[in-house]
């Protein structure tokens, strides 16, 4: 009676978590990459951004764009772009990625991810537009619900290396590029959707710069 038990429990979990990663893969983020990266496009993208300094940081906190993740179905956005971004990952009944592989975006590397509290910082995921650079530029004129959706939205998440992540800190283009310099023209195209998207701004240090890339990339 036991054994059966024990299966029965083992196949209501396996049925949970197909569930789980079919929420994840095909209803929220599928296709994986929402961005075009063509040269010209997002050139002519670039082109419609206004043009200004920086605003003040005057009030930036994170809880400006929302009290940590959100959750879509019990799944919170970390592990959602965990799921989207990682190859061979595994997913538990809780919506948790447990394991998986990064062919990591910044730096080019692959990272082999385990969950735990001593591992799960080398993977993390990063706003594409810094939350208090999306703040000095437009985002302070957002109401709330739009800046809770810009900290969540795919467009703006990618999971990339922990290290890379921290040395980026709350810069522009202007100020830092992948060191993968194959990933360099997705970057900087993303950061534009991003900024098209949610109305925010470019100074002309960081318009220059994202240019310059661009123009590689045609």
């Amino acid at each position: 009676m036991q054994y059966r038990r024990r299966r029965i429990i083992a196949v209501i979990a396996l049925v949970v978590v197909a569930l789980i990663a079919a929420i994840i893969h095909d209803v929220y983020f599928s296709p994986k990459s929402p961005v075009s990266y063509d040269g010209s496009s997002a050139l002519a993208k670039l082109a419609q951004l206004p043009v200004k300094g920086r605003a003040p940081k005057t009030g930036y906190k994170r809880s400006q764009f929302g009290d940590g993740w959100s959750t879509k179905q019990g799944c919170d956005t970390r592990n959602i772009i965990l799921a989207r971004d990682l190859s061979q990952s595994t997913i538990d009944e809780t919506c948790k990625v447990v394991r998986g592989q990064l062919n990591d975006p910044y730096t080019g590397k692959v990272i082999q991810f385990t969950r735990g509290s001593n591992t799960s910082s080398m993977i993390q995921i990063d706003h594409v537009v810094a939350l208090s650079d999306a703040w000095q530029k437009g985002a302070q004129q957002l109401s709330l619900e739009e800046r809770i959706q810009l900290a969540n939205d795919p467009l703006e998440l990618l999971a990339v290396d922990g290290a890379a992540n921290q040395a980026k800190g709350d810069g522009d283009a202007a100020t830092w590029l992948p060191a993968n310099q194959s990933f360099r023209c997705q970057y900087v195209s993303r950061q534009i959707s991003v900024k098209h998207k949610y109305r925010l701004w470019v100074t002309g240090a960081e318009k220059a710069a994202m240019e310059k890339v661009l123009r590689n990339c045609l």
